[in-house]
């Protein structure tokens, strides 16, 4: 974060692996932290960003409340509030799956890695953050922990700590795809985006999706095209898609290699979302309305 005023807050912010020498010196000078309250206390570049030079912003969300449908990821939250429609993202989580399929493991239905776990990996950071269950302690305790002002010295700490890591991953997770996992992480970073910022007019107005990249249509090779489409669930009906203990939404996500997020706690309670090549998303969407007629 940056704003016109000083910062009285620092901290150390790993060096990128371009960069050489140890990315976790503490010996380093330490970077400012500095609490933004206005947009216009954001640096010019981020505010007016050149599509001439390079700018990667790291990005974190606590889960704010709007008392919309629960709490909003970051993209939702601008989006909503802000009107701001985020494009070109690199989300950590879809990397890293990628960089799992690469490798040849297996994708399981719903896989995640929490922050936590991606900073011990040491194929990108290999190191502890025991900060953070300090904080979810706190935020067990008291579900209101971040809406506090202002900002106790554990708060500015913890937020800094979630996003100071961030650029020195981005490197290493760039470094590991390949061209088509990179397209891949572009189309499924704009999907996400769109993803419970239910839109009227079809989202007409965003950016549009990364085409298929003309080194990646190759004869019988070609990446098949990805889309987002969002189903209505008849009022009642929600119940049996999500069946008993939640085997029949499971059942589907195991039969078809696509996406499914139901609304409810991040959009919606009436939708539900598909994300994936187009003959998986109408394979998810058949057999979603299937389990409604049931």
């Amino acid at each position: 974060m940056a704003s016109s005023h000083p910062a009285s807050h620092r901290t150390h912010v790993p060096l990128s692996s371009e960069s050489g020498g140890n990315p976790f010196d503490n010996d380093a000078p330490p970077v400012p932290i500095h609490i933004v309250t206005d947009a216009s206390q954001l640096p010019r570049e981020f505010l007016n960003p050149s599509p001439k030079r390079q700018l990667v912003v790291g990005f974190d969300c606590e889960g704010i409340d709007l008392c919309r449908h629960g709490t909003l990821c970051i993209m939702q939250a601008l989006y909503f509030q802000f009107g701001i429609k985020l494009h070109n993202v690199m989300d950590t989580q879809i990397a890293y799956s990628l960089i799992e399929e690469q490798e040849g493991r297996t994708r399981l239905p719903d896989d995640y890695i929490s922050f936590v776990g991606l900073l011990a990996d040491p194929r990108y950071c290999g190191i502890s953050y025991p900060e953070k269950e300090e904080v979810r302690l706190l935020l067990r305790q008291d579900p209101n922990f971040w809406t506090y002002r202002p900002l106790s010295e554990l708060m500015v700490r913890a937020a800094a700590d979630d996003v100071r890591f961030l650029l020195y991953i981005y490197h290493m997770m760039m470094g590991k795809l390949n061209q088509r996992s990179l397209w891949y992480l572009a189309v499924h970073g704009a999907l996400y985006c769109q993803c419970f910022c239910v839109s009227d007019n079809n989202y007409a107005d965003w950016p549009s999706v990364p085409p298929i990249p003309d080194n990646l249509i190759t004869e019988g090779n070609a990446p098949e095209e990805e889309v987002l489409s969002i189903l209505d669930v008849p009022q009642g009906k929600m119940g049996r898609v999500i069946g008993r203990k939640g085997a029949s939404i499971l059942s589907i996500k195991e039969s078809c290699n696509a996406e499914i997020f139901l609304g409810g706690a991040k959009g919606p309670p009436d939708k539900v979302f598909i994300m994936g090549p187009v003959k998986q998303v109408r394979k998810a969407e058949a057999m979603l309305r299937g389990r409604m007629m049931d």
